[in-house]
């Protein structure tokens, strides 16, 4: 064992530290997984260069391990960091040979895989409802109000912004919600908002807030029972349609405020890519942005054009 590692130990491994229960549950997974190993304490301590007395501190939920020891002790049981602090997918057997059974697909198969598993849990809707509810999805400027609008009157169906409706769910308005009770209360806001609409609305073009993709079961929820569109636009377009709205705070908050929201629309690009459709409203002016809209959601929805 180096140097280096015998100081980690010594700071954060000693058996008169109080448990804790994160590190008590941490502990239990390390024993299991070394059971299913079926390795022995010194054979793990070996392999992941620590001492056979620090495993067992963390064994038994009196070790704080740092970062580069979670990895060597993943090293020494050959199974993902991920797995010893937690991972859900490591909870049987059975998503265990589920995850095996996905591990290094494309991502192509792993959508297949997602709508698959939908359909046979009974969670992926109705196809045909799907065909009368528009969602547009993407970051704040893209053009979700406007063309959204445009659209439901083309469609002669209602127009809906979601985050009117999570205000009036929730009796506060977005910035109250997110400053009074946080971002976990707004996301569950959010989540309650959609499931409404969706039951309210057979046919609606539905306007989200840019961040909805961030929580996975509400985006589930939306992928499942909406046509989804994704209205991309450059990030410079972005941000000068919201000052036209009136807003200056994006560039007034922080002076690095284009790089921030270049980063947010690299972040959630993956996501918002899961949309059935993709328009880019930066490459022609509004007319013709529309029109090739109202064409994309038509044939989608099997409507005449």
């Amino acid at each position: 064992m180096n140097d280096r590692n015998a100081a980690v130990e010594l700071a954060l491994g000693t058996d008169d530290e109080a448990k804790n229960p994160l590190l008590t549950a941490f502990g239990e997974r390390l024993r299991m997984l070394r059971a299913r190993r079926g390795l022995t304490r010194k054979a793990v301590a070996q392999a992941a260069d620590v001492s056979e007395r620090y495993l067992a501190n963390l064994e038994h939920g009196t070790g704080n391990p740092s970062l580069l020891i979670l990895e060597q002790i993943a090293g020494a049981l050959q199974c993902p960091t991920a797995e010893l602090i937690g991972d859900v997918t490591t909870l049987s057997p059975e998503w265990l040979l589920i995850r095996e059974l996905l591990d290094g697909r494309s991502d192509h198969d792993l959508q297949r895989a997602r709508v698959a598993i939908g359909e046979v849990l009974g969670t992926g809707g109705d196809r045909r409802a799907k065909g009368h509810r528009i969602a547009l999805i993407g970051l704040r400027g893209a053009g979700k109000s406007t063309l959204g609008q445009l659209l439901a009157e083309d469609l002669d169906v209602p127009f809906i912004e979601l985050s009117a409706e999570i205000e009036k769910v929730a009796g506060y308005n977005i910035r109250e919600i997110q400053d009074l009770y946080g971002a976990s209360a707004y996301r569950r806001y959010e989540r309650r908002a959609l499931e409404e609409t969706l039951q309210i609305y057979p046919e609606v073009v539905l306007a989200t807030p840019g961040g909805l993709v961030s929580d996975a079961a509400t985006f589930n929820l939306l992928l499942s029972h909406c046509t989804t569109v994704w209205l991309q636009a450059d990030p410079e377009d972005h941000m000068n349609r919201v000052a036209q709205q009136g807003d200056m705070r994006p560039m007034a908050a922080s002076p690095e405020a284009m790089d921030d929201l270049r980063r947010i629309l690299a972040g959630r690009a993956p996501f918002y890519s899961k949309a059935q459709l993709t328009l880019d409203t930066s490459r022609q002016p509004l007319p013709e942005t529309f029109q090739l809209l109202r064409t994309k959601v038509r044939e989608a929805a099997a409507l005449a054009t």
